[in-house]
């Protein structure tokens, strides 16, 4: 609970210092007079507050987001209150916000979801130039789990072990990343997969049913030999002698073809005691163990108890390094792909593909940040990478309260050379706020019933 919390915090404080931080070097760089920087909304917390200059720092009593206070001829009700009410500083009109060309208060505007997008690239190219490029040069089926199979992808059922896919929507696929992202990722509404057996079989999974195209793609699994890469210590394989690099030629007798196979016995005996014929080169060795039980989720989601005796399967993986500028370059990919994601799960949530009961909030960021964080930090980072993108992706949404909707209102301005009234754009900014309330009422409730399990 305490590694949920503490990860909330930083993912959040983080996020939103960065975002903030755009709105203000670029309103000093503008010569907008800014009264305060703020973490958390409302009215500051007096010993968490100090002044530098013309600017007051400070950390707000509702931790939910954070602003920059920049001198305004408009000071509107609802932002005064939620920027710790109207400032008594008299403030030069040529310092004012409106005071300054289009141009550079677009620049203000835009500047924080800028250094959200850019903060999400360099996580990203971080993590790749610390890792290299994972590579699984596999193309060939090992196995379908039905379970996951969604009904527009019926035909994947058919796929034997064994066969290879040559392609994805006619390009060529030489690793399995380029088989399951493309099955996950690709624009086409029509997925159409070229196999070793002479077949094209076609899924028609709509870009925007993001569930349907995951669970599709993770139901099509890729071949693995039966060769231990993994020894957790202390584990039954551990005490049993079993090393990595041993292959498993069989259990209780029985042949295993791949690592599957070895999946599938060990899950279902635990506590029962198992014979395992192991290779390693020449050598054969035959040595007992006993599953333990553990937990894993479902294809239902809900936890299933099976066996494990403390180890994971290797692979033919390759691990390419890469130079800083290729790392930038697999980095802005990575960011790219991701917000295209995001855009593609509003799209799919106004279109009704995707269902509002998967919408989440701030409990459920904190879950998945706890998650991550127990993971470990790269698992962490590159989790913060993704809020990152999703923050600077949404404030762009066209709706008053956000970044989007104030440059749309500038816009305007450039257009038809005068400011849009001032009762229109705080009707339309009240507007927007019932919407943004709406809508984190509905992340909110769900996930209340996630964490009750409703």
């Amino acid at each position: 609970m305490l590694t949920t919390v503490l990860s909330l915090i930083v993912v959040l404080g983080v996020l939103v210092f960065v975002h903030e931080a755009g709105h203000f070097v670029a309103a000093k760089w503008a010569g907008i007079y800014v009264h305060r920087f703020s973490l958390g909304l409302g009215s500051p917390i007096p010993w968490l507050t100090f002044r530098r200059g013309e600017t007051e720092y400070s950390i707000s009593w509702l931790p939910l987001g954070g602003y920059v206070k920049m001198a305004s001829q408009e000071e509107e009700a609802t932002s005064s209150a939620l920027e710790g009410g109207r400032p008594a500083v008299p403030v030069p009109a040529d310092r004012m916000f409106e005071a300054k060309p289009i141009w550079k208060r677009m620049i203000v505007i835009l500047a924080g979801v800028t250094m959200n997008a850019l903060f999400a690239w360099l996580l990203y190219s971080f993590l790749v130039a610390k890792n290299g490029r994972q590579i699984d040069p596999v193309t060939t089926v090992g196995r379908v789990v039905p379970e996951l199979v969604p009904p527009e992808a019926e035909v994947l059922k058919t796929i034997q072990p064994g066969t290879r896919v040559l392609a994805l929507n006619g390009k060529p696929v030489d690793s399995w990343e380029d088989v399951s992202d493309g099955i996950a990722n690709a624009p086409e509404a029509d997925i159409r997969l070229q196999l070793s057996d002479g077949r094209t079989v076609s899924l028609p999974i709509h870009p925007d049913a993001l569930e349907q195209r995951l669970k599709a793609s993770q139901a099509l699994q890729p071949f693995r030999s039966p060769i231990v890469g993994q020894v957790l210590p202390d584990k039954p394989a551990a005490k049993a002698g079993i090393q990595f690099g041993d292959t498993i030629v069989a259990v209780n007798g029985r042949r295993m073809a791949q690592w599957y196979d070895v999946l599938e016995v060990l899950q279902a005996s635990a506590g029962k005691e198992l014979s395992l014929e192991l290779a390693h080169g020449p050598r054969h060795v035959t040595v007992q163990v006993r599953p333990y039980v553990d937990s894993i989720p479902g294809p239902d989601g809900h936890l299933v108890a099976v066996g494990r005796i403390g180890v994971a399967v290797g692979g033919d993986y390759r691990s390419e390094r890469l130079s800083l500028g290729e790392a930038a370059v697999e980095g802005w990919r990575a960011t790219v792909a991701a917000s295209t994601q995001i855009l593609r799960t509003v799209r799919g949530l106004f279109s009704g593909r995707i269902s509002k009961r998967e919408v989440g909030g701030p409990i459920l960021i904190a879950q998945l940040a706890g998650e991550r964080a127990r993971l470990g930090v790269d698992a962490f980072i590159d989790f913060m990478a993704l809020i990152s993108i999703n923050l600077a992706v949404l404030n762009l949404l066209p709706v008053p309260v956000l970044d989007g909707g104030q440059f749309i209102f500038l816009l305007a301005e450039a257009v038809i050379r005068r400011p849009l009234p001032l009762r229109l754009r705080e009707r339309l900014t009240m507007v927007g706020l019932v919407l943004i309330v709406l809508l984190m009422g509905l992340a909110f409730s769900n996930d209340i019933r996630r964490l009750f399990g409703g």
